[in-house]
């Protein structure tokens, strides 16, 4: 029999070797420095962002270029937006029968009563463009025509509309699931280019009220034409690529709103609301000058005044003004990809 001092000696002998063995299992584990970089969460969320903005991309028949998309607004929101689809409750179709929302039938029934009040605020030049760089998320619109009234957005109603067409206030805000209206107006020979929505936590609801009820005053969305027509509603995903254009002589005006998307479960139907209420209504706007602008078209105002000294830089000394552009392009690609 072994000695219990051998026996320790030999122990501790068994025990060091298992210790290296494990050591050099760890290190034959460990992964190679490049693997491991690509790896690090930095480079994870860049992943799954540009596998989101893959998805948005490829969503549908009709897409952007791929230079175009990479520069739309849609692709920055893309994994907030295939979230979205995933939980989705209604088909991934362009077009959402109107009647999986039957609250939305109140509206339809009143559009008389919503025409008049927009009929005298168009008489009254109520109904127009902005008045600055104070509505990011449709100034490119202004320039084709195409003009506005707010009712709600993400919030409590405006004062401006509250005064002027309590009516359609009363009845959107009889609507939980309406999250944003407004009265939008489209004149003869006015167009809308081609363009997606960035935000998939809701979906778009257009309602008739003045219009040409002709197929030449019209909406494509993803290739799928709709024609407006007084009395009559539509209810469709507008993170479809959509444009829309009026080839007649009459103005055309709808209740335009964004309603809430339904979503599968209720704790992604809460988070939804959170980021709607916390988020988009931050890009909120104004009827008039006295009213609140959210936190994100302040922000879009210094940049709007930094995209008009760009300008101007660009018209005076072209070479000058590229400098700056692709040094701010570098920075941006050494502080996603370095820092």
């Amino acid at each position: 029999m072994m000695s219990w001092p051998l026996s320790l000696a030999f122990s501790a002998c068994s025990d060091g070797r298992a210790i290296r063995a494990r050591r050099g299992i760890c290190q034959e584990a460990r992964l190679p420095p490049l693997l491991s970089m690509l790896l690090a969460p930095k480079f994870i969320v860049v992943y799954v962002f540009v596998a989101s903005a893959l998805y948005v991309h490829f969503r549908g028949r009709v897409r952007h270029t791929f230079v175009r998309q990479l520069k739309d607004h849609s692709t920055i929101m893309a994994p907030y937006n295939t979230l979205m689809y995933l939980f989705s409750a209604v088909p991934p179709k362009p077009f959402v029968d109107v009647h999986k929302l039957p609250e939305l039938a109140k509206l339809r029934e009143n559009w008389q009563v919503m025409r008049d009040e927009a009929l005298a605020l168009m008489g009254e030049g109520q109904i127009r463009a902005a008045t600055g760089h104070n509505d990011l998320g449709f100034n490119s619109f202004f320039k084709e025509g195409w003009k506005r009234f707010y009712l709600k957005w993400y919030g409590a109603p405006l004062p401006s509309a509250q005064a002027l067409c309590p009516k359609t206030v009363a009845l959107v805000q009889s609507l939980p699931s309406v999250n944003a209206a407004m009265f939008a107006l489209l004149p003869p020979g006015g167009k809308l280019n081609r363009h997606r929505d960035p935000f998939a936590g809701s979906l778009r609801y257009h309602l008739g009220l003045v219009t040409p009820n002709s197929d030449d005053c019209r909406i494509y969305i993803d290739g799928e034409a709709y024609s407006w027509r007084d009395g009559q509603d539509v209810l469709f995903d507008e993170t479809f690529i959509h444009s829309a254009e009026n080839k007649t002589d009459v103005t055309r005006i709808i209740l335009f709103c964004d309603v809430e998307r339904p979503l599968r479960t209720r704790w992604m139907a809460a988070f939804n609301r959170w980021v709607s209420r916390n988020i988009i209504r931050a890009s909120a706007t104004q009827n008039v000058e006295t009213e609140q602008v959210g936190t994100f078209n302040r922000i879009y105002a210094l940049f709007g005044r930094g995209s008009d000294f760009l300008t101007r830089l660009k018209r005076k000394n072209r070479t000058v003004f590229r400098a700056v552009k692709y040094a701010l392009i570098a920075g941006l690609v050494y502080w996603i990809f370095v820092a």
